[in-house]
Parts: C-alpha cells; sequence; structure tokens
C-alpha cells in the first residue's frame, strides 16, 4: 500500500491519540486539585474533634488512649479524618432550617455529615471537658476568613446529662449569638481570624454540652460544633488557634505526622509535617509502610520512593535545613483501594 493510501489512517490515529492526551490531561488537571474544603471551627471551649486533634494529633496511635481519653479513642478509631479534618464539620444548602436538616440524637456530626465521617462524635459518654463559669466567651477560628452571617451559640438546659442522653434541638437554650460580622472585624491571626462570643449560661452547674452554629458568609455553608464543658466556677484556658506544641524531640532527632487532606473515589491527598529536635538538622527522611494497598502517585517538596509496601520520603534542596524545632511540610497524591488507613511514620534526620 503506498503512502497516500496510508495518509488516511494515519491521520485517524493521530486524531484519536490527540483526543486520548487531551482526556487524559483532563483526568490529571481534575485529580491534582484539591477536593474544595472548609476552614473553621470552635477552639474554645474546644470542639469535640479538634480537642482530640489537639492531644492526639501527634500520637493518635497510642494505646493509652484508650483508657485516658476513651472517648477520643472510639472517635480516632471510627476515622481519623473526622480529626486531622477538624475545621470541616458543615452542611451546604441548609437555608437556615437546621432542625429541618439535622435529627436528634445526630447535632454533633451536623446531621451525620460528609459521608458520616464525623458520626463518632455523637457518641454518648464522658467527653473530656473545659472548665467554664457562668459566663464565657465562646472563641471561634476561621481559617479562610470567611466572616459570619452569624453565630449561634447553645448552652443544654440544667438537668440534660450528657453521660447518658443523646442530644436533641429541646435540650438547647440559645445562651449568645452575634449578626453578620465580615472578617475584616474579627481579629488577626497567625493562619486566619478568630471572633469571641459572649455566653450567659447562669443557673448551669456540672457537665454540659455547648452547641455552635456558624453561618459562614461565602456560601450557604451551616457549621456545627459540640464542645464538652464543666461549669465548675473556673475560666477555662484558651487554646491556641494553631496547632498546640508537642514535646521536642531529643537533640539530632526528629518527628513527623502523616494527615490525609483530602479523599476521593480510589484517590486521596496527604501531607506530612517534619518537625526538627532540639538540634538544627541539614536533611531528613520519613518512611512508612502502606497496610491498604495505597501506592503515592506524585509529590511536592520531597523525593518519594517506593520498595513494596515501604514509602520513603526524602527532603529536597530548598527543605533539608532546619532549624531547631522548626518545621516544613511535604504532600503528595496516592490511589488506594478497599481501605485507606493512616501509616505510622517515622523521621530520620542529617544533623
Amino acid at each position: 500500500m503506498s503512502t497516500l493510501a496510508r495518509s488516511p489512517r494515519v491521520l485517524w490515529l493521530l486524531a484519536v491519540a490527540a483526543a486520548a492526551t487531551l482526556l487524559l490531561t483532563t483526568a490529571l488537571t481534575t485529580a491534582l486539585v484539591p477536593p474544595a474544603s472548609a476552614h473553621g471551627s470552635v477552639v474554645d471551649p474546644a470542639s469535640r474533634n479538634y480537642s482530640c486533634w489537639q492531644r492526639w494529633g501527634s500520637d493518635f496511635q497510642n494505646p493509652r488512649m484508650a483508657t485516658e481519653d476513651p472517648m477520643c479513642w472510639q472517635a480516632w478509631q471510627a476515622d481519623p479524618n473526622a480529626m486531622w479534618n477538624w475545621n470541616g464539620l458543615f452542611r451546604e444548602g441548609v437555608a437556615g432550617n437546621h432542625q429541618g436538616a439535622i435529627p436528634n440524637g445526630q447535632l454533633c456530626s451536623g446531621g451525620r455529615t460528609q459521608s458520616g465521617r464525623y458520626n463518632a462524635l455523637d457518641t454518648v459518654g464522658a467527653w473530656k471537658t473545659t472548665a467554664v463559669s457562668s459566663n464565657f466567651r465562646v472563641r471561634f477560628f476561621d481559617q479562610a476568613s470567611h466572616g459570619a452571617d452569624y453565630i449561634r451559640v447553645y448552652v443544654t438546659r440544667q438537668g440534660f446529662n450528657p453521660l447518658t442522653e443523646q442530644l436533641g434541638w429541646d435540650d438547647l437554650v440559645l445562651s449568645g449569638q452575634i449578626g453578620n460580622t465580615p472578617a475584616s472585624q474579627w481579629k488577626q491571626e497567625t493562619g486566619g481570624v478568630s471572633i469571641e462570643i459572649p455566653v450567659n449560661a447562669s443557673g448551669r452547674t456540672g457537665r454540659h454540652i455547648v452547641y455552635t452554629i456558624w453561618q459562614a458568609s461565602h456560601l450557604d455553608q451551616s457549621y456545627y460544633l459540640c464542645s464538652d464543658v464543666d461549669f465548675s466556677g473556673g475560666t477555662g484556658t484558651p487554646p491556641p488557634t494553631t496547632p498546640p506544641p508537642t514535646t521536642p524531640p531529643p537533640a539530632g532527632a526528629c518527628t513527623a505526622t502523616y494527615a490525609v487532606t483530602g479523599q476521593w473515589s480510589g484517590g486521596f491527598q496527604a501531607e506530612v509535617r517534619v518537625t526538627a529536635g532540639g538540634s538544627p538538622t541539614r536533611g531528613w527522611s520519613v518512611s512508612w509502610n502502606y497496610t491498604g494497598g495505597q501506592q503515592v502517585t506524585s509529590a511536592w517538596n520531597a523525593t518519594v520512593t517506593s520498595n513494596g509496601t515501604q514509602v520513603t520520603a526524602r527532603n529536597v534542596a530548598h527543605n533539608g535545613s532546619l532549624a531547631a524545632g522548626a518545621s516544613t511540610t511535604f504532600g503528595f497524591l496516592g490511589s488506594w483501594n478497599g481501605t485507606n488507613p493512616l501509616p505510622l511514620v517515622s523521621c530520620t534526620t542529617t544533623s
């Protein structure tokens, strides 16, 4: 067959190849765009998942949690992403009908929002409490500086027993609120803005639940947060709006924490934070083993290699040198099938 006779077929094959390339490029571009995330929670008195992340985020696989903090333990076991995504407990399109959208017994999970990620927060039991007085302030931290159409703070009625009763709408008494407040009027913080809402809960004693609804201003996006308090006459200790400090590793060592920042069918995005110990480093290496069939497909801010189930990530030129106690992060995209459990990570450094 002559070259001229083959030309139409060649052109057809080239067209098919070009179309396939376009589809692949589009798919990859879509995969590289992280899913939209939400950013905000009550940080004092801390919401249930923020509080669990504060206490155990750097040590969430420690079996001591089962006896020392059993409510957090069951939440971590149910879905660790509920803690890593402490700022994403929201529903969209509620249009202000909160009671219609969220059934009794499901208030702390936002009506089992986000495909049930936060369901364990509805579990009845002895959640750790923050000591408060009858007049206190709720501090809300907004990472994305959305501002608020309103924030409403409810406190359970006297006589409600959070140790034995599921939370329902008829258990709540509106005890504080603010109206439309743009983020420019909130207090500037590292990594976002915060605002305090005065709360009057006179007549309360003992354990109670503080329930906060934040109607963010950027979309019809409503956040639902349960905080556990004890009206013991104390004032509480405001936690930081950024991750709390942990005991630093010894000189020459480092620590690493692994978090899934987004997940979809067959794929996920993760971030690892590396923190230097008591002396500067010239380089670092983080390793872990996957147990759920996961694989790393691409990475940034680190050179990542895999050998079977073992994954090793090494610093790149710009983030290997860390001052004592300083941190850096790297991220990656991965695939998974079946389950996507969080691995146990280890870190070594070059001093």
